[in-house]
């Protein structure tokens, strides 16, 4: 049986002068629409967010991070907003915000938002005065041109498929929009605009929230001039990432908005910063920069096969994470992530939803969970949540899905090779409901869910696995309450171990001559670690997947698949 769950109150996180609260903290991600919901119209919300905190405190996490709760059509699920300083009545009211801070610092965590800053909704009274007439005074404050012979102005493609510019009736010009037509660019070439929003982040800062997930934060400069792309094959849109993503200009944007408000208090930010390397990243996040905390960085996202079923590409994830933790060691910080709302659940893609769910959940955890850097938790991961179930397009909410789906279609591909596809690429498939019990809707709610609940929750719920100390659920604290315990966890800096080796991930974390292993069999096989510089005992085993028997002290050891240790080395 692997080693007792964690108690009930850990021990406090790793603090010092040179480590930051947010450097020794856990983060939680909630998806508020399928949290908890509060009021049974099957949506969740921010007093069924509050009903839930007990839990959140009992898992050992320190940071909330919240998925925007702010008034929005809705195009994109909140992330279009209509009022920056108002919640969606659909999750309740700035009052239940008000209450749902304080519970929160009462119980001795903090809560980040999410920060939409790369576009607003095209209700948003900013882009009404925008679109009213082409000399309004905020005209500027967003991205407008003039099109080309009844085209848009260049040839670049919408993340969101299509043309990224939309043709306004009233002026005949057209605005640039990356994501939704209905997501305008703002521009953040543009003085008055950056002061306005530098008002709306401080506004929410000396409310006293404790930070924020910046969204989409590397498009929010452009190419100077907005030029066409390259277009051999003739497409109608071209993608268009490179026009957008990282360009000039853009650290200077940021650091201009960290010192006009994050530098100003004790808060955490982190970026999601899709197109930035290793390389760059010690500009957004080096420690003598003043920019930005962490990011959030994609190249290992690059790894997930279309292909059911495709093996995972262990050595290829090892160079790649390997490569993040060496970059910013001593320099930057890591954001720690496998899931989160716009990716498929991991263990779909990289584990197994069979007879090995549970050994497959509990290693990839562990392999990520102890690198150098805040490990982020997305809702059900910590108890091994899969992707939901979808045969239908209807079956989807998001409106990516069905851009995506319409244009396929267009192009002749066949409805189920779609969906197939959507359920293993797609957004929806992590967004289904949290599943907290058994019953009805899993506990969610007493209504009909906006996503349909996955039928798996009658086997895979927070109920049935708080109480098994072999649980998913339970090897998460194990891992929380682990990293809070010892500073070379979180400290320490890392050492990768059999770089090449197909199966087994396996790294060391050392600070002040002190050594942690941890081995992780990432395979449906059994595999061999084989270190002539490690040696493991038995007695200095911390914690594993897997019942472990007792063992002299060797240097090898046979794993089981998915089987996961981490032990004290000892003394270099």
């Amino acid at each position: 049986m692997p080693p007792s769950a964690a108690p009930s109150v850990g021990p406090q996180p790793v603090s010092s002068p040179a480590a930051p609260w947010w450097k020794s903290a856990v983060a939680y991600q909630l998806y508020p629409r399928s949290f908890m919901d509060s009021d049974g119209d099957g949506i969740g919300d921010l007093r069924g967010i509050l009903a839930r905190l007990d839990y959140l405190q009992w898992l050992g996490v320190d940071v909330i991070w919240i998925c925007p709760i702010f008034d929005s059509p809705n195009d994109d699920n909140g992330y279009d907003i209509r009022d920056y300083r108002k919640i969606l009545s659909t999750f309740g009211t700035m009052e239940d915000f008000d209450r749902l801070l304080a519970e929160v610092h009462r119980r001795g965590m903090r809560l980040i938002l999410d920060l939409v800053l790369n576009h607003t909704s095209d209700e948003h009274p900013w882009f009404l005065e925008s679109r009213a007439s082409p000399d309004n005074p905020k005209r500027d404050w967003y991205i407008w041109r003039e099109g080309r012979d009844g085209h848009p102005p260049n040839n670049w493609e919408s993340i969101f498929r299509g043309p990224a510019w939309a043709r306004d009736p009233a002026t005949g010009q057209y605005y640039l929009h990356l994501f939704t037509r209905r997501q305008p660019d703002l521009d953040w070439t543009n003085p008055e605009m950056r002061a306005a929003f530098h008002d709306i982040v401080r506004w929410w800062l000396d409310k006293g929230i404790d930070g924020f997930r910046l969204d989409a934060v590397s498009h929010i400069r452009k190419m100077p001039g907005l030029p066409d792309l390259p277009n051999p094959r003739g497409l109608p849109w071209v993608p268009s990432f490179a026009m957008h993503m990282n360009v000039d200009g853009v650290l200077d944007t940021i650091g201009e908005l960290c010192r006009e408000t994050f530098r100003r208090y004790d808060v955490m930010t982190v970026g999601e910063a899709n197109g930035v390397g290793p390389r760059e990243a010690v500009e957004w996040v080096g420690s003598d920069r003043g920019r930005l905390d962490m990011i959030f960085q994609f190249e290992h996202l690059a790894l997930w096969s279309r292909a059911p079923g495709a093996p995972l590409d262990v050595v290829a994830l090892k160079k790649v994470l390997s490569r993040w933790q060496h970059a910013l060691h001593g320099k930057g910080w890591n954001a720690l992530f496998l899931e989160n709302h716009d990716i498929p659940r991991v263990v779909s893609k990289w584990g197994d939803t069979g007879a090995l769910w549970r050994e497959s959940a509990t290693a990839l955890a562990t392999m990520y969970f102890l690198m150098e850097g805040t490990p982020f938790i997305y809702q059900g991961q910590e108890i091994g949540m899969t992707n939901g179930v979808f045969e239908r397009i209807e079956d989807f909410d998001d409106v990516l899905a069905k851009n995506d789906y319409a244009q396929r279609r267009l192009a002749g591909e066949e409805e189920g090779a779609i969906v197939a596809d959507l359920v293993l690429t797609g957004r929806d498939p992590a967004r289904t409901p949290m599943q907290w019990d058994d019953g009805p809707q899993a506990g969610f709610t007493r209504g009909r869910p906006w996503l349909a609940v996955n039928p798996n929750h009658r086997r895979i719920n927070v109920a049935q696995q708080r109480h098994d100390p072999a649980s998913v659920l339970n090897h998460y604290r194990r891992l929380i309450a682990l990293r809070k315990a010892e500073p070379a966890l979180v400290l320490g800096d890392y050492r990768l171990l059999m770089k090449d080796d197909a199966q087994i991930y396996a790294y060391q974390r050392r600070l002040d001559g002190e050594r942690i292993a941890v081995i992780v069999n990432l395979s449906p096989r059994p595999a061999r670690f084989d270190h002539p510089g490690v040696v493991l005992r038995h007695e200095r085993l911390l914690l594993a997947n897997r019942a472990v028997e007792a063992h002299p002290a060797a240097h090898a050891l046979e794993l089981a698949p998915y089987e996961a240790r981490v032990y004290r080395v000892g003394k270099m």
